[in-house]
Parts: structure tokens; sequence; C-alpha cells
């Protein structure tokens, strides 16, 4: 088995990634880190990265092709990404919604921490900064992956699992998701 997961900014899918691979003791393979890295190796931040790939496709190529080649040649792992439902159409997809505003709020307080690595764009400076960077990343989100590869990643009925975090616990989040994998399995 294969567990896919994608949702909206500020969800909590780094953070259940992280706790359904420990827990099950499989490896996580993260897209959005391998972004942001690629986006920092070139200077970049996420937020430019992503613009640059509305016109540039191999912003996503790498992680596309990694994606490809972890369906076709492992099982039992985690893998957290946007399109990774798309290139692992046999795993079983988790989508993590969550008001905007309550996602805007877990951000900033993430970006606030010493440890923070996200490289997120360098101009937020609030709540309502992470709010608008946010809606401007759905929106290119929508636009590279429409051109690309004519998805929308963030329509719902492409998942197995949609699940709203915005009043739940990372531990109901993972407790919920354990117990839908548990039926699957």
């Amino acid at each position: 088995m294969i567990i896919t997961i994608s949702g909206l900014p500020g969800a909590g899918k780094s953070l259940l990634a992280k706790k359904l691979a420990e827990s099950l003791g499989w490896p996580l393979y993260s897209m959005g880190n391998l972004r942001r890295q690629a986006a920092a190796d070139q200077g970049l931040t996420l937020a430019a990265y992503n613009q640059l790939g509305e016109t540039d496709p191999a912003t996503d190529l790498a992680v596309d092709r990694l994606q490809e080649n972890l369906g076709k040649t492992q099982d039992k792992l985690v893998v957290e990404g946007r399109t990774s439902w798309h290139f692992i159409p046999h795993s079983v997809k988790i989508f993590l919604s969550v008001d905007p505003r309550i996602g805007a709020e877990r951000i900033w307080q993430h970006l606030q921490q010493p440890d923070n690595r996200r490289n997120e764009d360098r101009s937020l400076t609030g709540i309502d900064d992470v709010l608008a960077s946010n809606a401007e990343r759905l929106a290119s989100d929508r636009r590279r992956y429409a051109k690309y590869f004519q998805l929308d990643v963030y329509d719902q009925s492409h998942y197995d699992l949609v699940l709203d975090t915005s009043q739940l616990t990372p531990d109901q989040v993972l407790a919920a998701v354990r117990e839908f994998i548990a039926k699957r399995a």
C-alpha cells in the first residue's frame, strides 16, 4: 500500500505525513520539501519558484518523475505532494482541507519557529500576508497543473478520504486516517 497526502496550505499535510510514516514504520517522501530545496538552490522563494513553473515545466519534472518511479518500484510508503495521487494512481489518496484563515494562522505560527525551513515568500509580515500568499499559491498551482497535466489537484473528487482539519488536533487527524487505512487494508 502507498498512501499519498495532498491538501490545502496549513491543513497539516506535512505533520500528518510525518506522524503517519512514523506510526507505520514506512519511509516518507515529501515533494514540498524537494521543491523548497530546489527553489532555495536557485536562490528563490517557493512562491517565486512556483511562478517560474507557470512557464517552465522543469520546476515540476524532477518530483513528477520521482513520484512515478516510487509508485512503480516501491510499496509501503507515504508520499506527500499536490500531484502524488495522480502520479501514483493506485495509492490510497488523502486530501486535507482547512478553513483558509486557520491554515494561514498555522503557517504563520510555524514561520515564527527558529527551525523553520519553509522558504515562503519573504514579504510575509502577518496572518493576512500568509492568507494572500496562500491564495496566490493555490492559483499558481491550479494554473501549472491545468496547463501541464489538465488537472485540478484541489478537486476533492480525486481522493479516497477528504478530511477537514480546521477543528481537529494533529492526533485526531492521525487517528481518523489510521482508522480509514485499516478499513482499506
